[in-house]
């Protein structure tokens, strides 16, 4: 039986497809709108991606319909959209101008910001991790754009200039391997990935894992510094920046590395060396989740899922392009979800970073930006936005299920926005 989905995809491809055929000489450009027009917006986001990765031009035009895209017409580009299920509109030149005037009316909060370089993309994650693990490489699976996957002994070589953009599987860069031991100790893959690091940190010289990450986040600090870009979701949030205070601070308990925690490493912590948090507190509790409390504590008996959300603020299009690019979105409400790191508490953001979303009636950010040197930085918490309550072992998500999630957007804006910003690339 053919589903209603494929049928809505189909007839919108011949649409599209007759309206191209039919067009005569003055239809100069495609649009491509990110309103509730579109039938699968994550798709939209690799389809711009590899058109200006060939040397194309394209425009995304903030707060117009969604967060559209514009590009000049070519039989290339309308192919790939109808191919991919994906609803564009062709425009003649002058419509187009129509609404490249009315984006630049001083009085509305829009602006058209050409698209000139496709940043390459490294994804930090482990050897054995598969793609469901994580939802940014989900996300670049489905949107079909091209990355490189990289691990600790690749940063640690210098790997990282190969790259502009970096994201960061959810790692634990404290060296506590994700403080799974209470519940996961005994399980293969537990134990599979504590021999396997610490194998590579002897591999590398290092005495103790801990040692290895602090290098790694040293190591990607300066990438960002030199102008890089990094995203970064669930505990690669937190425990980033943790492992960036207590450089040359033992903050691992006993279970984790055969020897005790400094006892004096709450107050040893450098906050001037993190990126997003400051003046939190250690969780010393092996047992305990959580590394340190910036992130909020658990609570799905107060909330029902029904009633999680998280609000997008809106920045000036024409003033504030990088925030307003990031939370380009046909929603502006978001459904909440779950990650080992979910929210950050407000008290614990630095006055320099941007809070992009927020969770309404609690002192909770969701979704975070700043700059550190040349370059930029986004942490976005939670594991995965179609999965409510992700647990280790849960199937994996299927995006041709969620072709239009506002929460897997923000993580292809955030893929997508360093080809508005071509004098911050790296060379």
């Amino acid at each position: 039986m053919i589903s209603k989905t494929f049928l809505l995809s189909f007839l919108t491809s011949l649409l599209v497809l007759g309206t191209g055929l039919g067009t005569t000489a003055d239809a100069r450009q495609i649009l491509i709108p990110m309103d509730a027009s579109q039938t699968n917006h994550l798709k939209v986001y690799g389809i711009i991606y590899n058109h200006i990765a060939e040397g194309s031009e394209a425009q995304w035009l903030l707060n117009y319909r969604g967060g559209s895209f514009m590009a000049p017409y070519s039989d290339h580009l309308l192919r790939r959209a109808r191919v991919r299920g994906v609803y564009a509109e062709v425009l003649s030149t002058s419509e187009a101008q129509r609404i490249i005037a009315q984006i630049e009316r001083n009085d509305v909060n829009m602006a058209a910001v050409p698209l000139e370089k496709a940043p390459s993309i490294a994804v930090y994650t482990p050897p054995h991790a598969l793609p469901w693990d994580d939802a940014v490489t989900l996300a670049l699976e489905y949107a079909e754009i091209p990355y490189t996957t990289i691990y600790n002994e690749e940063v640690l070589a210098g790997d990282l200039n190969n790259f502009d953009w970096l994201h960061l599987h959810h790692e634990d860069f404290t060296g506590q391997y994700g403080k799974f031991w209470a519940a996961f100790r005994h399980t293969p893959w537990y134990q599979r990935q504590v021999r396997d690091l610490e194998e590579m940190a002897a591999r590398n010289g290092f005495t103790k894992v801990s040692e290895m990450k602090k290098e790694v986040v040293n190591t990607i600090r300066d990438f960002i510094g030199a102008g890089g870009f990094l995203f970064a979701m669930c505990s690669g949030t937190d425990t980033f920046d943790i492992a960036l205070a207590a450089d040359g601070v033992d903050i691992v308990p006993t279970p984790f590395d055969g020897d005790p925690m400094d006892p004096n490493a709450q107050e040893k912590l450098d906050f001037s060396r993190t990126l997003a948090f400051r003046d939190f507190e250690l969780e010393r509790d092996p047992a305990e989740y959580r590394h340190a409390n910036i992130d909020v504590p658990v609570r799905l008996n107060e909330v029902d899922e029904s009633m999680d959300f998280f609000t997008l603020f809106e920045f000036s299009a024409k003033w504030d392009p990088v925030p307003t690019m990031l939370t380009q979105n046909h929603v502006s409400s978001v459904k909440g979800f779950y990650g080992q790191t979910t929210a950050f508490r407000k008290e614990t953001i630095k006055s320099s970073v941007v809070i992009l979303a927020e969770i309404p009636g609690r002192n909770e950010a969701k979704y975070i930006h700043g700059n550190f040197g040349e370059g930029f930085f986004t942490f976005y918490g939670g594991h995965d936005p179609e999965d409510y309550t992700h647990r280790v072992g849960d199937p994996p998500t299927d995006l041709s299920l969620h072709p239009n999630s506002p929460g897997y957007r923000l993580i292809l804006n955030n893929v997508l926005f360093p080809a508005a910003q071509k004098k911050k690339q790296r060379t």
